[in-house]
C-alpha cells in the first residue's frame, strides 16, 4: 500500500506542475511524462533481487515433448546477471503425426506490436493452447538462491523427429523458438521494450504453453533515515511554488 500511495501521490504532483492555473482540475498525464516516473516509486535500496523466467513446451499427439527454458537472475551484490538455458526434447524417437492440413493467414503485424503481445491462432482439432505473463512481488531480507538448473546462456538447438526448439539472443533480449514439424510454431521473445507470445497450430491433438514470469524481492527491513529524506526532497523538487 506504501508503495501505490507513493506513486499516487507522485501523479497527482506531476499533474498540478503540469496545469498550475487550474491545480484541481484532473489532468491526463502523456507517455512521455508517465516514462518520467518509471521506477520512482521504488525507495533506493528497496529492491534485493529481480529475476526473468521464460519456459515454453510443445507436445504433440504422439507424446513426444519439445521445450525451452531462460532464467535471469540479479541479486544484491552480484557483478552482473545470471542467465541459464535449459533444452527439453522426450520420446524424440518416436514416429511423428501426420502433418496437419489447416492453415492460417495473417498475423504478419503481430510480431511488430509494442508492450505485451499474446496470440494463439489454431486452424486443427482438440488442441490446447495457453499464453501467460506474470509479475511476482514479495517482500523479505534476503535473495532467493540462485538456480544452478541448465547451463549458461549460449545459443542453444535441440531437434528431434518431432521438430526443433531454439533459444537464441535476440533484440537486445532472448527468445524461444519452437518449430514442431507439420504441426505449427511457437515463439516467445523478451527484449526490444516489449513480450511476444504467439502459438500457431495447424495439426491436431497438440499442447502448447508459453510462460513467462518477472520476480521482485523487496526488502522488508525499515529504510533508514536519510533515504527516506532523499526520497522526500526528489518529491519536494516536483511541487510548484505556492503549494
Amino acid at each position: 500500500m506504501k508503495i501505490h500511495a507513493l506513486l499516487a501521490a507522485s501523479c497527482i504532483v506531476a499533474s498540478l506542475s503540469v496545469q498550475a492555473s487550474n491545480p484541481m482540475q484532473p489532468v491526463e498525464l502523456s507517455d512521455a511524462e508517465l516514462s518520467q516516473l518509471r521506477g520512482r516509486y521504488v525507495m533506493p535500496g528497496r529492491i534485493i533481487h529481480f529475476g526473468v523466467t521464460m519456459s515454453s513446451q510443445w507436445e504433440n499427439a504422439n507424446g513426444q515433448v519439445l521445450g525451452g527454458s531462460v532464467r535471469m537472475n540479479v541479486s544484491e551484490g552480484m557483478f552482473q546477471p545470471q542467465f541459464n538455458v535449459s533444452i527439453i526434447t522426450e520420446n524424440g524417437d518416436r514416429n511423428a503425426p501426420l502433418a496437419g492440413s489447416g492453415q492460417i493467414y495473417g498475423g504478419d503485424g503481430l510480431a511488430s506490436v509494442n508492450g505485451v503481445t499474446q496470440s494463439i491462432r489454431s486452424a486443427g482439432d482438440f488442441n490446447s493452447a495457453a499464453n501467460s505473463f506474470a509479475i511476482n512481488v514479495k517482500r523479505g531480507n534476503t535473495a532467493p538462491e540462485a538456480a544452478s538448473a541448465g547451463q549458461q546462456f549460449a545459443n542453444s538447438i535441440g531437434s528431434t523427429n518431432a521438430g526443433n526448439v531454439q533459444i537464441s539472443a535476440s533484440n537486445g533480449g532472448f527468445s524461444i523458438a519452437i518449430d514442431a514439424l507439420g504441426q505449427g510454431t511457437s515463439r516467445q521473445q523478451l527484449g526490444g521494450g516489449g513480450l511476444q507470445q504467439l502459438t500457431n497450430i495447424g495439426g491436431a491433438g497438440n499442447m502448447v504453453r508459453n510462460l513467462t514470469e518477472l520476480d521482485v524481492v523487496l526488502r522488508d527491513s525499515p529504510l533508514p533515515t536519510h533515504s527516506m529524506s532523499g526520497v522526500l526532497d526528489q518529491v519536494r523538487a516536483l511541487r510548484t511554488s505556492g503549494y
